[in-house]
């Protein structure tokens, strides 16, 4: 379950014995989101699976590089205003009105077990050994901001957990306009995907529909995660079923309103971001604060869409929920509190 740096292509592959998620430093100093599936073999160099292809109308930041613009490139946390067209992982706004930010790579970190998330639930280990993690750190020197992206793989589940903060230095502070979970960018549109949608007295029932180009999702805006909708998405391929098939999971562990979103741009990438919904959402970061995103937890599964819910189960009944009663028999047997009191 160990987490690589390869120094020499800028490359971490974390990876346990299901799961494989690689990230590479690109040239232009952000990360790149270069694979999340099925477990593949270390390496020292992964980046024939980046994908640079020439598309004319593109924006590219290099002179006499005509294969690497941003609107095309998988990456990892993107930002508003940087030539990626697609919906981007966090916008803020500086103190002149401006948009425009160049966050890049400077340092990261890696280490056993997990930290506690401040002020808000998340996954949690209860030995070092259970799981690794990996920070990434980026900065944009002009505005004093850092971003922090945290990634943890654990030892026993095919699951990847992320989550951001933001560090604002800035003597005048900046403004948080919109700030993701997590973002993911996949290779290709071929997935189904199915969310929970209902009502009172009628919740959780999955809806399935074909990805398709443009945007899709669930979300909530009644200050709540809501009966009419979960937080979490599932994607997967034609040909799975229940117990058979590559199957994507995507949980957000949060209460208040959200955003769970798909897009798929005119290449056939799928972009997945999953966060606090940004509609009527700002944050005023003074010098010296910070914020954090709450935690964004994403599951692969090959044994179809059992396996992804029993994963998620497994994880959430012994890794989510706290207290004494966490792995003892509940005393009541039957809550029938509706046809008790009414």
């Amino acid at each position: 379950m160990p987490i690589r740096f390869h120094k020499n292509a800028k490359e971490f592959h974390l990876y346990n014995n299901s799961i494989s998620y690689i990230i590479k430093i690109l040239e232009n100093g952000q990360p790149g989101q270069v694979y999340f599936g099925r477990r593949l073999t270390d390496r020292e160099d992964f980046g024939y699976l980046v994908e640079y292809a020439r598309r004319d109308m593109a924006p590219y930041p290099f002179e006499g590089r005509s294969d690497f613009s941003l609107e095309h490139l998988k990456q990892e946390y993107p930002t508003f205003g940087s030539g990626d067209m697609r919906y981007p992982a966090f916008e803020l706004e500086r103190e002149d009105g401006s948009r425009v930010v160049d966050f890049r790579y400077k340092s990261y970190e890696i280490y056993k077990g997990k930290k506690k998330l401040e002020g808000l639930p998340a996954v949690y280990v209860e030995s070092e050994e259970e799981a690794d993690t990996l920070e990434l750190v980026l900065e944009d020197e002009l505005i004093h901001t850092q971003i922090v992206l945290s990634y943890t793989i654990f030892r026993d589940h095919p699951v990847i957990t992320r989550h951001a903060k933001f560090l604002c230095e800035h003597p005048e502070g900046i403004t948080l306009l919109n700030c993701m979970s997590g973002c993911l960018d996949l290779p290709d549109k071929e997935y189904a995907m199915v969310e929970l949608a209902g009502s009172w007295l009628r919740e959780r029932h999955p809806h399935s529909r074909r990805l398709g180009y443009g945007i899709q999702g669930v979300y909530s805006m009644r200050g709540c995660s809501s009966q009419q909708f979960n937080p979490f998405l599932m994607l997967k391929r034609p040909n799975a079923d229940e117990n058979s098939g590559e199957v994507l999971g995507f949980s957000l562990i949060y209460s208040g309103d959200f955003l769970a979103q798909v897009e798929v741009d005119n290449f056939d990438v799928t972009r997945i971001v999953m966060g606090i919904h940004p509609n009527e959402f700002r944050w005023y970061l003074k010098k010296g604060e910070s914020f954090q995103t709450p935690e964004m937890v994403l599951v692969h599964s090959v044994n179809g869409m059992n396996g992804m819910s029993q994963t998620l189960h497994t994880l959430y009944r012994t890794r989510l929920a706290r207290g004494v009663w966490r792995d003892r028999v509940r005393p009541i047997l039957i809550n029938n509190w509706e046809a008790t009191y009414f």
